[in-house]
């Protein structure tokens, strides 16, 4: 059997305080055997750790603090979360990056968050897992100074262009594809068919983004199925080859190397 990887799913969040073993269950007979979790904020951790522990091997948590949170006083929550990198490993640095959707009026502070996390990736040789809403062009202008071999990490969420999709990959990045492949008027049908294969990871963004026919309910791992087989017509490729190449890329990106088709 091929097991799939959801490299993006806030799984801890409220959402899932009423039937997490039941979502998780079904995720795991759904084939997918690992879902990462990418943290928010300093009030999302304990919830976090709290998943991972209960589900040790299955739910793994990233640190990092996302762009929505980084408002007035952004430095005490990263102060917090490298005390975490210090006390022990996390899978990548994440969710963090730029957001030009929500608010503009932290963009400074938002750029400097961006780089102190790039610097943290840097010195505990982490990927990153960047959030880039709206602001694509830009997180990539952030991030070209420090690309160098061996440093990498993925675009959550790409729905961005073929010019986008180039520049991010030549960067040695991966792109996160999740729900928005099976929107109709979601644009990768087009972008997809352009990109290596060997440079896409699958996503569901829990529990947000859930794929069609689930369009605007609650999102869970389990999805992640849906979008396979939509990325599998996309690239004109079996279901089995699409499990395959994602979760290798998966365990590429995150150094997994227990990663393996079974």
């Amino acid at each position: 059997m091929k097991l799939l990887t959801d490299t993006h799913a806030h799984i801890y969040v409220e959402e899932f305080d009423g039937d997490r073993p039941d979502m998780l269950a079904r995720a795991r007979a759904s084939d997918v055997g690992k879902i990462y979790m990418p943290n928010i904020d300093v009030a999302s951790i304990d919830a976090m750790m709290e998943t991972e522990l209960r589900n040790p091997d299955f739910c793994i948590a990233m640190m990092g603090l996302h762009p929505c949170s980084v408002k007035r006083g952004f430095e005490k929550e990263l102060y917090t979360m490298e005390d975490w990198l210090r006390k022990r490993t996390f899978a990548a640095i994440g969710e963090m990056g730029t957001d030009l959707y929500w608010d503009k009026s932290f963009w400074d502070q938002q750029k400097e968050a961006f780089l102190i996390q790039v610097k943290w990736a840097k010195e505990y040789n982490l990927p990153i897992v960047i959030h880039c809403r709206e602001s694509i062009d830009e997180t990539i202008e952030l991030l070209e100074p420090f690309v160098e071999k061996e440093f990498t990490g993925i675009f959550h969420c790409f729905t961005g262009s073929e010019s986008q999709a180039k520049r991010i990959i030549d960067l040695g990045f991966y792109l996160g594809i999740g729900g928005v492949a099976t929107y109709k008027n979601g644009g990768l049908d087009k972008v997809l068919p352009q990109v290596p294969l060997g440079r896409i990871v699958l996503e569901t963004d829990s529990p947000y983004l859930a794929p069609v026919p689930n369009r605007g309910k609650r999102n869970e791992p389990a999805h992640i199925a849906m979008i396979a087989e939509r990325v599998a017509a996309i690239f004109g490729v079996t279901l089995d080859e699409i499990k395959q190449a994602t979760t290798r890329n998966a365990a590429a990106v995150f150094r997994d190397r227990s990663s393996k088709d079974s």
